[in-house]
């Protein structure tokens, strides 16, 4: 990836984290952490990974960003200083799960090693 999209994406990120923060009124959407945003070459297409404090409201999380991605999209207008806006996709980031899942197997495997 270029600098330039590397900065788009990163100036993405900010402002999408501050806009769920102080605009929108969804109390689905209020415990969201937006840890990634990856933007086509063309600027069309974002792709805001994003992770949920409360994991039992994973499916309503996402239905409440998908459907305030349009307005979401409409305060980055005045925000990011680029042409056009892309296109946002919310996509649940996995990763942080998959670093805990991760870790507490490391911590187990240890633990075992202590009692032997």
């Amino acid at each position: 990836m270029s600098i330039k999209i590397d900065r788009i994406g990163s100036a993405l990120v900010r402002e999408i984290s501050y806009v769920l923060m102080t605009e929108i009124k969804n109390k689905d959407i209020r415990f969201v952490t937006i840890t990634d945003c990856k933007v086509t070459s063309d600027l069309g297409y974002a792709k805001v990974y994003y992770t949920v404090l409360n994991q039992d409201r994973k499916e309503e999380t996402e239905k409440a960003l998908k459907s305030a991605a349009g307005f979401i999209r409409k305060q980055l207008f005045d925000r990011v200083d680029i042409r056009n806006i892309p296109e946002l996709d919310f996509i649940y980031d996995e990763s942080i799960e998959y670093g805990s899942k991760i870790e507490k197997i490391i911590e187990d495997i240890h633990e075992e090693e202590k009692e032997d």
